[in-house]
């Protein structure tokens, strides 16, 4: 078991961190081995270059709400799990060799036989399926993702899960080629002189997710009439400030939502999805490297690389 952990000590800057040894446990608590890890791409960027108020500028810091790993041992009045069982945990608490927990968190068991490595990405699945579920995507709906970074990708996995129509866009092949693979019904290229007339054609859409944050992209909802009555904008990606024509909802009894992170249940109808195949995770997983190269990912990371999509960090090696 590894003692150590990722700190942001300065503005574009990773160090190691020694996490010391477990103490003793509290009879409610667990002590989880972390085995994999992954990066929440928008949120640690933001955090790591001091954006958008993430981290509030303080260091050092610690960033990410992605864990998998396997119970060591257990406090003894413990009743929901044992050592041995694999577990996914959600807390946002950074990456650490080890956490020790109680056994009320955010924790959902994993079953075996499933891609353990894979669920690391959990997280940015269930920040995604939260927000399908609280704005209350259903069967037959018009949904535009525009942006397809993890959470967007899943995002539009989730609306398709439960029978709605979905379009996706981006810059970026790779994402539009997972998007097509995991069932997205239309996928374009943002940057392609034919896209805006085609998203106009398939007007009006019931719910607009905007997971990139470009700056008018409201205004160009509002202008092309984009959005259906009663529609719902929303609002995933980080910002420091919205505007917003007035127009865009006068009239038109539509809404402004956001929403962030998950709780329990939105773990459990995830690993249900997951397990029938109906949400898929495979396809964005770009990167499945040892937690030694941290400091040359968070490097791409802080450039913007478009190669980074689902990263996965195995802290299993070299220990």
């Amino acid at each position: 078991m590894r003692n150590s952990g990722l700190e942001f000590i300065a503005k574009g800057e990773l160090a190691f961190c020694d996490l010391g040894t477990p103490s003793k446990l509290e009879p409610t608590e667990i002590l989880l081995e972390t085995k994999y890890t992954a990066i929440t791409n928008g949120t640690e960027r933001h955090a790591f270059l001091s954006e958008h108020g993430y981290g509030g500028g303080r260091f050092p810091s610690r960033h990410g709400y992605q864990h998998v790993g396997s119970v060591v041992s257990t406090g003894g009045k413990v009743t929901q799990f044992e050592p041995g069982d694999w577990l996914f945990y959600g807390q946002y608490v950074g990456h650490n060799g080890w956490n020790i927990i109680n056994e009320d968190a955010l924790l959902i068991k994993l079953p075996v036989g499933i891609d353990y490595r894979h669920c690391a990405l959990f997280g940015v699945a269930g920040v995604a399926l939260r927000s399908i579920r609280r704005m209350g995507v259903s069967q037959g709906d018009n949904v535009w993702v525009v942006g397809q970074g993890p959470i967007g990708h899943f995002l539009a996995q989730a609306a398709r899960s439960v029978g709605a129509k979905v379009t996706v866009s981006d810059m970026i092949d790779r994402r539009l080629d997972a998007a097509k693979e995991c069932g997205a019904h239309i996928a374009l290229k943002a940057n392609s002189q034919k896209t805006p007339e085609i998203i106009k054609e398939g007007r009006p859409y019931n719910y607009i997710y905007d997971c990139c944050s470009v700056e008018r992209l409201l205004s160009d909802i509002c202008d092309n009439r984009l959005l259906a009555h009663s529609g719902t904008v929303g609002l995933i990606a980080v910002r420091d400030q919205i505007t917003y024509p007035w127009s865009l909802l006068h009239g038109t009894e539509a809404k402004i939502e956001t929403s962030c992170h998950f709780d329990k249940d939105d773990l459990r109808v995830l690993l249900s999805l997951y397990k029938q195949g109906h949400l898929q995770i495979a396809p964005i997983v770009s990167h499945i490297v040892s937690i030694d190269e941290a400091p040359q990912i968070y490097k791409k990371l802080a450039d913007n690389a478009s190669d980074l999509f689902g990263v996965i960090f195995d802290w299993t090696e070299n220990v």
